[in-house]
């Protein structure tokens, strides 16, 4: 594929010399580091960031449902009810599987 345009970026002294260092160690030019770095490069949309900040407050509150059932569990060791905190791992296990099921559906979208 031919290349006639070109991309002029700015950066300091210290980032040209680490980024032609990186182009050294993987045997290409630093035209061709930049190019496959910029073609693994996914970009947020305003729609995806807001997943991923639902996805974020999901799993918080998951996380607070685990501590409860924790501090729950350790303080009725002995009359703890089985079933109910089978019951509650179960629920929180649904949340999990809900959640990794909007993460993924991002990432086809991303595609």
């Amino acid at each position: 594929m031919a290349r006639e345009a070109t991309a002029t970026v700015r950066v300091s002294a210290a980032e040209l010399a680490e980024w032609r260092g990186k182009a050294r160690a993987a045997g290409v030019s630093l035209s061709e580091l930049l190019r496959r770095a910029m073609a693994r490069t996914r970009t947020w949309t305003a729609a995806a960031a807001a997943v991923e900040r639902e996805r974020t407050r999901e799993l918080a509150r998951i996380g607070n449902n685990l501590n409860q059932i924790a501090r729950w569990a350790n303080t009725h060791k002995r009359g703890a009810d089985a079933v109910a905190v089978v019951a509650q791992l179960s629920a929180i296990e649904r949340a999990l599987d809900a959640v990794s099921g909007v993460h993924r559906g991002e990432e086809r979208d991303a595609r």
